[in-house]
């Protein structure tokens, strides 16, 4: 299989699979121009998938839909989102062209929001990044730290395909936190290269992320210590842990 992330407005990124037949399917695709000026004259794809109803992973749909008629469209049963003909729900399987995707209801970020997994990958639109986490638009802090609690128990080797490319920021924010934590500071380096190059720093792995990002860390000693220093009523808690990191991460400025 073929997996590549196109490159959308600022830091989206919408995912591509293929395999070697020429099928293919599409993942949170925000806008349509960058999809089309990659396929050229490619036949349609197999479905295209959905993780949540913000405009940036949704809104190119329509016109996709405009130029390949009848391409099935999975997604949450959530109405504000348009063009879904394949509502999922968590524990339903996703049969996409070749491919069958396990839906996990990973709320959080949005209240309907959900990943696909299988064959190794994980498209997880903006619940869990490299090295950070989506912002709690609409779930409490409790919801997400279940979601992301669920997407950190999927084998270590799994390819964690998220929506944006923040990796470097959330480097910086991650490295506050855990300032002694090895794996993060070769991540950080890594990623570093890659965007001087030109390079994604996508897919990351869950085992990499398991090591690396504090929001799958809130349990970790030293994420714990840093946590209570900002609100040491926080930390004798998870969830109030998470909530408190998440907090200092939205206010963060590197």
């Amino acid at each position: 299989m073929q997996l590549r992330p196109i490159p959308a407005f600022t830091d989206n990124y919408i995912w591509t699979l293929e395999d070697p037949s020429g099928d293919w399917l599409l993942v949170d695709p925000g806008e349509a121009g960058p999809v089309l000026a990659a396929a050229g004259d490619r036949p349609p794809p197999a479905a295209i998938l959905l993780t949540h109803h913000h405009a940036d992973h949704v809104g190119g749909v329509r016109d996709l839909l405009r130029r390949w008629p009848g391409v099935p469209v999975h997604g949450p049963a959530d109405p504000r989102i348009d063009g879904i003909d394949h509502p999922v729900a968590d524990g339903d399987r996703a049969q996409a062209g070749p491919w069958a995707f396990d839906v996990l209801a990973v709320p959080g970020h949005t209240v309907s929001h959900i990943a696909f997994h299988g064959h190794g990958l994980l498209f997880c639109g903006d619940t869990l990044f490299s090295l950070g986490c989506g912002r709690l638009f609409e779930g409490a802090p409790g919801d997400m730290l279940a979601s992301l609690d669920r997407l950190s128990a999927l084998p270590d080797a799994t390819l964690v395909c998220c929506g944006h490319e923040y990796t470097l920021a959330n480097a910086a924010f991650a490295r506050v936190v855990d300032p002694d934590n090895a794996a993060l500071r070769r991540r950080h380096e890594e990623a570093a290269t890659m965007r001087a190059t030109g390079r994604p720093t996508l897919p990351t792995t869950i085992g990499g992320e398991r090591a690396c990002n504090p929001f799958l860390r809130v349990d970790a000693p030293a994420v714990r210590a840093a946590v209570a220093a900002r609100s040491p009523a926080a930390a004798g808690d998870r969830v109030e842990a998470f909530a408190e990191l998440r907090r200092w991460k939205d206010g963060f400025r590197a």
